[in-house]
C-alpha cells in the first residue's frame, strides 16, 4: 500500500485587499509570478521589510513601477499605514496596474505573524 501524501492547496484568487496569511501562503505554495512592493523610505525600508520585498518610495513609485513590472503583474502594495499603503495601490490602478493587492496591517502585520523579514 502507497503512502498518500496531502496535496498543497492551491491559494485564492487575489483580493483588492490581502492578508498576511493569503500572501504567505502565495509565496509557500511557490507562486514566483508576484512582486511585493514597500512604499516607505529608503531609511525605513533599510532597517525591515519583509522578505523579497522591493523598495519603490511613495513618490517614486508609479515611475519605477513602469520601468520595471508589467501591468499584468501581481502586486502586493504595503507602506507605513493603512492610507499610505491605499494610496500606493490608487496610484498603481491609475497607472494602469490590474492585479493590485493591498496588504493589510503590512510590515506590523507580517512581523507579529513571525513570517520572514529582512533589514539591518
Amino acid at each position: 500500500m502507497s503512502k498518500l501524501f496531502p496535496l498543497i492547496p492551491t491559494p485564492g484568487a487575489m483580493q483588492d485587499k490581502a492578508s498576511v496569511a493569503a500572501l504567505k501562503e502565495r509565496l509557500d505554495w511557490g507562486e514566483p509570478a508576484l512582486t511585493i512592493i514597500d512604499v516607505s523610505d529608503r531609511d525605513t525600508f533599510n532597517a525591515s521589510h519583509i522578505m523579497g520585498a522591493i523598495a519603490m518610495p511613495l513618490e517614486e513609485l508609479v515611475s519605477r513601477a513602469r520601468a520595471a513590472l508589467e501591468t499584468n503583474r501581481d502586486i502586493y502594495v504595503y507602506g507605513q499605514t493603512e492610507e499610505q499603503t491605499a494610496a500606493a495601490a490608487s496610484r498603481l490602478r491609475a497607472a494602469g496596474y490590474q492585479n493590485i493587492a493591498e496588504l493589510m496591517g503590512g510590515l506590523v502585520a507580517w512581523k507579529r505573524s513571525e513570517y520572514p523579514i529582512e533589514g539591518l
